[in-house]
């Protein structure tokens, strides 16, 4: 549990940073993928040419992210026990459903083709991300409570813009915004990513250089 404790955060920004950047990666080897049309898990679909090293990546992350949680813990919970423990479970569920649940049920390349492994990534991507879209809030709320003033406006405008990009991620799939500026589904659940980790990974680099 020790190591746990030391090497928390190095998990979660490894879990983070790699999120975007093997995303990145592996789309170099996907001719037809687009990063600013498509989402993340749409290159761990059936067809997809990086399939397996892009699920077994996921995998990796969701349990980067749940060894990360001790870390999480022991850090806040002397801030506010109620408030650590929701941040807790919020990002167990992102670890589990956004995470480990896209290794194991893949989208498919066209989202007309609906399958029980897609209907079962679509709830668990969901549940995921809306949870974890509130991380930055209550990291707010803690930073604030701890007389962090500077980390709690971060936290609070990262929050703010990682709910503008969430919003713009769910319009994007929506017909009447088909071929418009809204049309971006990849870049913004992109932006949405990055601005949600920002004050977590933040956090952490600043725990890992203590």
């Amino acid at each position: 549990m020790e190591k746990l404790y030391s090497y928390g955060w190095i998990f979660i920004l490894i879990a983070m940073v790699g999120d975007l950047l093997v995303s990145f990666v592996l789309s170099l080897f996907y001719g037809e993928y687009s990063n600013l049309k498509m989402s993340i898990s749409a290159l761990g679909n059936p067809s997809s040419p990086v399939r397996i090293p892009f699920n077994i990546w996921m995998l990796i992350e969701g349990i980067l992210f749940l060894m990360a949680l001790p870390a999480v813990c022991k850090a806040f919970r002397p801030i506010s026990g109620g408030i650590t423990n929701a941040l807790l479970i919020f990002i167990a569920f992102f670890a589990i459903g956004a995470c480990i649940f896209t290794c194991f049920f893949s989208v498919n390349e066209s989202k007309d083709v609906v399958t029980i492994a897609s209907k079962i990534h679509g709830a668990g991507s969901v549940i995921g991300f809306m949870l974890f879209l509130f991380v930055p809030l209550l990291l707010g709320i803690l930073y604030y409570k701890d007389r962090d003033r500077m980390m709690g406006t971060v936290s609070i405008i990262s929050f703010a813009a990682a709910l503008i990009f969430f919003a713009l991620f769910v319009m994007s799939d929506k017909a009447e915004f088909k071929n418009t500026i809204v049309d971006n589904e990849g870049l913004w659940q992109r932006l949405n990513l990055l601005f949600m980790y920002l004050p977590v990974a933040i956090t952490a680099i600043v725990r890992i250089g203590k």
